[in-house]
């Protein structure tokens, strides 16, 4: 009796196909069984409901965490291939490279055809990447897998830190948990110098976590570009990078007013004058900024944008509400208000810095901001 089998993982990270194969040609029928049931248990690992084999696509960012993404990709690729399980993996290389990468994949996705499962290894900025290319939310089953410094998405989530421990809760354990995302849409947009108003309309831009515009876009802004960011982050002192960015941010901001308008699910609208404008946060989970519980209790499938705003607070009190943000007791100070809406037009008296997910464009002085209920397809 000979039993033979052949699994194929369409590994393209060298642009190789990996071939794991089993073959017993003994005549012996205990040991051709078992053989047969090798085959069906690893079988088991790999299928899907319909039984089909499982496929899943990597975005991998190797400079997560200050370079260690590679090493975190090293170790689940050898669990992958112990277990035979189906993988392609494809590494950005630089800002934008995930935006295209995952509109390459989704983009051509049928609505009879199968679905495509991504697997984000990164920070929440290469997730918020990920999400801004994704062309078929239908089709697009998400996952994440958090290397990065913030990981505000996973401390919500209670997505394991450990790589190790996400992957096999993903392989394992993952249910479709449907998400909100939410969007940003620039009114106006101005050059880094606040001077002049782009030539192009700014993008549309897409959120999981958050958006914002003012003192904690600005901190973002200026750590995207600080030449010591990856210095500290090796060393383990990471947060004393947006320590000293913050410190300096808060000296520049705070001259500013701003007008909300806050629509509700119906008819009723709202309308919120700020003065000495700090910033606006704008979340659909409850962390942001490295583990500040800016919003706690805020749901990330209600179809709903929990905003904390901060204003009219002196600039040495900010010192002591920042802080208390982190257990979620800053509504206790004057000025640090919440309010709640599924869209929210920001308008400003000079432009400032606005962020999604951490990530920086452009400074604006008119946005909308809005909330698609449950749009993503969130496995963990």
């Amino acid at each position: 009796m000979i039993i033979a089998y052949i699994l194929r993982n369409a590994n393209i990270k060298k642009s190789k196909n990996y071939s794991y194969s089993f073959l017993n040609t003994s005549p012996d029928p205990l040991l051709a069984n078992f053989f047969l049931l090798q085959y069906n248990l690893r079988k088991s690992i790999i299928m899907g409901k319909a039984g089909e084999i499982h496929m899943y696509s990597f975005l991998v960012n190797p400079a997560s965490r200050s370079g260690r993404g590679q090493k975190y990709w090293e170790r689940i690729k050898s669990i992958l291939e112990e277990r035979l399980i189906p993988y392609q993996v494809y590494f950005s290389k630089g800002p934008g490279d995930m935006v295209n990468l995952s509109r390459r994949l989704t983009g051509a996705l049928t609505p009879d055809g199968e679905d495509i499962h991504l697997v984000v290894l990164g920070g929440d900025g290469t997730a918020n990447e990920v999400v801004q290319g994704i062309e078929n939310f239908s089709k697009t089953r998400f996952s994440y897998i958090p290397t990065g410094s913030s990981n505000d998405l996973a401390r919500d989530t209670g997505i394991s830190r450990d790589p190790v421990e996400a992957l096999e809760c993903i392989l394992t354990s993952a249910r479709e948990q449907p998400m909100d995302v939410g969007f940003l849409h620039y009114n106006t947009a101005y050059s880094s110098d606040g001077g002049q108003p782009l030539e192009k309309p700014a993008e549309d831009r897409r959120f999981l976590v958050s958006s914002g515009i003012g003192f904690d876009a600005g901190v973002c802004q200026e750590a995207m570009h600080s030449k010591i960011k990856d210095f500290l982050n090796k060393a383990g002192m990471g947060k004393l990078t947006y320590l000293g960015i913050a410190l300096k941010q808060l000296i520049r901001s705070g001259n500013a007013a701003a007008e909300l308008t806050v629509e509700g699910n119906g008819d009723s609208s709202q309308k919120v004058s700020l003065s000495r404008l700090m910033f606006i946060a704008c979340m659909s989970h409850c962390y942001e900024g490295g583990g500040f519980y800016f919003c706690p209790g805020a749901d990330a499938s209600d179809g709903i944008l929990d905003l904390c705003t901060v204003s009219g607070v002196p600039k040495w009190k900010v010192l002591m509400v920042l802080p208390s943000a982190f257990t979620g007791k800053h509504y206790r100070y004057n000025g640090v208000e919440r309010y709640c809406g599924s869209s929210i037009r920001i308008r400003t008296t000079v432009p400032l810095w606005v962020h999604t997910d951490g990530e920086v464009t452009c400074l604006s002085d008119d946005i909308l901001v809005s909330c698609s209920r449950q749009l993503l397809r969130f496995y963990y």
